[in-house]
């Protein structure tokens, strides 16, 4: 599989990324030098209060060669440029989200079965790849392309479609789907976030612009000093809602203050009317 664009795909390993390949390498190699180590880190969700930390364990964890390799290129591929877009900590916090995802699905159908491998957190960096850049072209051997979305709804559909029909195929199909719903359901409330943010700036941008273009034969420069004079308010919220993209961008909106989420909802409020 290759990809095309202009991206930079795959061509630069982010920190994060860098990170994971090591650690699950590492586990890789070091459990396959002690084999003993594999019950103990993998998941088996009818023991999970005996073991709770294979929660996130498992997914270093693989079956054999193969298995790793194809994990493996899917995080370098799709893993930098997200992590590029999202910054490191936002990246790895859905990474492990996803993880996260795949053991409670896990958990709730597959009680007995022992989950090992990072599917669950590739298929959600490969969701989110999807929902970013839908149209990239992904080419399997250099030759067959097909769209990014349309290679996540039908690795989607053959989750959905073998974890329902109980196929018994030695895969984690339930971990799949875990990873995609974790994914999504923590990206829709992102993106609810931010559209919100994105419609302030819009709704503010156009009421500068209204009151700038009315001001006739006053010339611009004076326009702007009208409106900054009688939009200082506004100026200070504006600001405002920056120092706070710019921690969730950093941080997550987890490290939101209550004040800072009364900020969001404050210029949200003042601009719902635009």
């Amino acid at each position: 599989m290759s990809f095309q664009g202009s991206l930079g795909f795959g061509s630069r390993v982010t920190p994060w990324v860098k990170r994971l390949l090591i650690a699950n390498l590492a586990v890789f190699l070091l459990t396959a030098i002690v084999p003993a180590l594999v019950p103990f880190l993998a998941l088996v969700p009818g023991a999970i209060l005996a073991r709770p930390w294979t929660l996130i364990t498992y997914s270093f964890v693989h079956g054999g060669l193969w298995h790793i390799l194809i994990n493996m290129l899917m995080l370098f591929f799709f893993g930098p440029p997200l992590e590029a877009r999202w910054g490191g900590n936002a990246f790895i916090r859905y990474y492990l989200v996803c993880a996260l995802g795949g053991a409670v699905l896990s958990f709730v159908f597959a009680s007995h079965a022992a989950v090992v491998g990072a599917s669950a957190a590739v298929f959600g960096i490969m969701l989110a790849f999807a929902l970013n850049w839908p149209n990239s072209p992904i080419y399997f051997f250099g030759i067959f392309p097909i769209k990014a979305k349309w290679l996540v709804a039908i690795l989607a559909g053959i989750s959905l479609l073998s974890a329902v029909g109980g196929v018994r195929d030695g895969t984690a199909h339930f971990a799949h789907l875990g990873g995609f719903i974790a994914g999504f359901i923590y990206l829709r409330f992102s993106d609810t976030i931010g559209y919100r943010v994105r419609r302030i700036r819009n709704a503010a941008s156009r009421s500068r612009f209204s009151l700038v273009r009315g001001g006739g034969q006053k010339g611009v420069e004076q326009s702007i000093r009208e409106v900054r004079q009688r939009h200082k308010e506004d100026e200070r919220l504006l600001d405002e809602v920056d120092r706070v993209l710019d921690k969730i961008s950093a941080s997550g909106l987890a490290s939101l203050s209550a004040d800072e989420r009364r900020i969001l909802d404050e210029a949200s409020r003042r601009y719902r009317s635009n």
